[in-house]
């Protein structure tokens, strides 16, 4: 039985830029490679944690105004950056960790994924980088 719960309603930043009133999902994923360490007469295979190849994605209206979607991310395409999220809008703590990644990777940008009557989202992935949690403001 879940002894904790909370609305998904988290704070997204993106280079120091808030697009949060743009984003409509987020999935954070920790990833620590696994290197196999097995030796000869093991029985089974055996490993030990590698690089980091952390990943974010995120669901965004597209938007092409200044500050929004477009405007934000079109110069980062090729580069690393840092993005931050935390699960609610609350101040940081121990219940509302910020997450962040630091040099984590955007290689496309979709411009346009449009189809008639429906909103224009977009679906984007950052790679790598590293992984932090912070619990304290």
């Amino acid at each position: 039985m879940a002894t904790t719960t909370y609305l998904s309603n988290p704070t997204v930043t993106v280079n120091s830029v808030d697009i949060t009133d743009q984003c409509t999902a987020a999935t954070l994923t920790k990833v620590v490679e696994a290197l196999e360490n097995t030796a000869f007469g093991a029985t089974a295979r055996t490993y030990t944690g590698g690089l980091q190849n952390n990943e974010l994605t995120l669901t965004l209206y597209n938007s092409f105004a200044a500050s929004e979607t477009y405007a934000t991310l079109n110069g980062l395409v090729g580069t690393g950056t840092t993005v931050t999220i935390k699960p609610t809008g609350s101040a940081v703590s121990a219940t509302n960790p910020l997450f962040t990644l630091t040099l984590t990777y955007l290689e496309t940008l979709p411009v346009i994924n449009a189809t008639l009557g429906e909103l224009d989202t977009i679906d984007i992935t950052f790679t790598g980088g590293t992984y932090s949690v912070s619990t304290t403001p």
